[in-house]
């Protein structure tokens, strides 16, 4: 297929927006190839699963005015709800549901001139760390269509893997803007807690923050600048920095005293491809005039991956209270009353549900299991988790004033397979197969740390393995300053995915 602007797919969002703010390309021009795009490669890797592209044609022109980018197209992941659009949450329960409120975040990132041509893939309510929901089908790799493009952003990371768009929309609650950006090979940041309000609130908003992932570092940088300070009232505040952060990526540190993994918290092995992109970072930083040493933080990892689950339980019985909510007042609902500690009631009211749906299961067995586990859940239980990671938090913040950085790989193994993850095991074994899978990322949300996965090394069979960075609360500014210079150094933006240039063997 011949494509409107060749050359789309080698731009960056900060590049195509200079391109529209110089008039030497036109917003439709862009539109047309990001549709032209998605009709082409979205067959093989499902990371688009509704698209809106009569009403982003209507807003080209407006958006178009907008700094900092203007005109240039996105999408928005199918966590995340907007006033009038559909959205299914990535569960069957959901697939009728039409949004009533705007996230303060979405908000602003269209403020900022982006232009959404519809909604990414997304495992059911986000829970999974890979991208196989019921309800829209698997969402394959760009780099190996037999492998997982990671979640819970898996549909976001694969469509800008696969350039479809440079930058899409991301959440992040136990690691899901890093997880999919290892897994497709793209820059992902997840910032200081605070630092973008998560409006209207949710449970989530202890954990969780909606970002990005992209292209390129200046991408995120560009659009953090864009979308991040507080609203009046919010529960978290991050400082604000005293230089855009866009800024900082052009700007080498000073030399850094980091730390570094090559190991599971607790001291176990990882996969010897992780281990060799954390190493060959190392040498790296070390050529870059940086002084690396291995180094742990004093983590307990059973206890924190324990007490974080409490909390992913949690917030399952929140959705679970919302589902009962909806069904209530769905036409034709049961009209049961909600109750937080009745498990039997939202079983009858989503089985009720599902059948006037296509027969499908209302939710998928681990979701079920988390909310069947939640509902147990006592007020003290989810005192008791917190202050474990509160611990956690303070022995992770204790630990980076003796380090500018802590350095590990942003997954357990490279990408798996798609159906490895099997719902059907018992909830210990899924649960212990995911810590193993896992074992980083949560920091940074129960601690609110800002930490970024940093596409640095490819296996021999062609696979992206992330590295991880974890800084100082409200810190960014070093992580981006870093981030720049590794991308400087070490160039990734010209790598494609060669799985693209073949059709999918169906």
């Amino acid at each position: 297929m011949t494509h409107p602007f060749p050359e789309y797919e080698t731009y960056d969002a900060v590049g195509l927006a200079e391109l529209v703010a110089a008039k030497d390309i036109k917003p439709s021009e862009l539109f047309e190839a990001a549709v032209s795009r998605i009709d082409e490669v979205n067959p093989l890797i499902n990371a688009v699963v509704s698209t809106r592209f009569e009403a982003a044609a209507a807003e080209l022109d407006d958006r178009a005015e907008l700094e900092p980018f203007g005109g240039v197209p996105y999408l928005i992941k199918d966590l995340a709800p907007e006033e009038g659009e559909p959205i299914a949450f990535g569960s069957v329960f959901f697939k009728d549901y039409v949004g009533e409120t705007t996230p303060e975040a979405v908000t602003r990132m269209k403020r900022a001139g982006l232009v959404s041509l519809g909604r990414t893939n997304t495992p059911e309510f986000g829970l999974l760390p890979t991208t196989e929901p019921v309800a829209y089908g698997v969402c394959r790799n760009p780099w190996d269509l037999s492998r997982s493009s990671g979640g819970s952003s898996g549909g976001a990371a694969a469509a800008v893997a696969a350039g479809i768009v440079p930058m899409a929309n991301a959440s992040d609650g136990g690691g899901s803007i890093r997880i999919p950006a290892s897994a497709c090979g793209v820059f992902g940041m997840k910032p200081t807690r605070g630092r973008i309000p998560l409006y209207p609130p949710g449970a989530a908003d202890y954990l969780s923050t909606s970002f990005c992932v992209s292209k390129s570092v200046r991408d995120s940088a560009q659009l953090l600048d864009a979308i991040s300070g507080h609203v009046p009232g919010s529960r978290y505040v991050a400082s604000a920095p005293t230089t855009p952060y866009r800024e900082e990526v052009e700007t080498d540190p000073q030399p850094m005293r980091i730390a570094v993994t090559t190991t599971s918290l607790g001291g176990r092995p990882l996969h010897k491809e992780c281990i060799a992109a954390v190493t060959a970072t190392a040498d790296l930083l070390v050529d870059l005039g940086h002084d690396v040493e291995e180094a742990l933080p004093p983590i307990a990892e059973e206890t924190i991956s324990e007490s974080f689950l409490t909390w992913w339980m949690s917030m399952a019985q929140t959705a679970a209270l919302l589902i009962l909510d909806e069904v209530e007042t769905r036409p034709g609902g049961t009209g049961l009353r909600r109750s937080a500690g009745d498990y039997r009631a939202l079983r009858a009211a989503a089985w009720l549900d599902r059948k006037r749906r296509s027969g499908l299961p209302a939710f998928e067995p681990f979701t079920w299991e988390m909310m069947r586990r939640a509902m147990q859940l006592t007020p003290g239980h989810l005192l008791n988790a917190t202050n474990d990671l509160q611990e956690a938090s303070y022995a992770m913040g204790s630990f980076l004033e003796s380090y500018d950085i802590f350095i590990s790989p942003t997954l357990g193994e490279p990408p798996k397979y798609l159906g490895e993850f099997d719902q059907t095991k018992t909830f210990d074994e899924f649960a212990a197969e995911l810590v193993e899978y896992v074992p980083f990322t949560p920091i940074g949300n129960f601690s609110g740390l800002p930490a970024m996965s940093v596409p640095l090394h490819w296996t021999d069979s062609g696979l992206p393995v992330g590295v991880h960075f974890m800084g100082r609360h409200g810190d960014e500014s070093m992580l981006f300053r870093l981030a720049g210079q590794l991308e400087r150094a070490q160039p990734w933006s010209e790598r494609r995915p060669p799985m693209l240039d073949h059709s999918l063997d169906r």
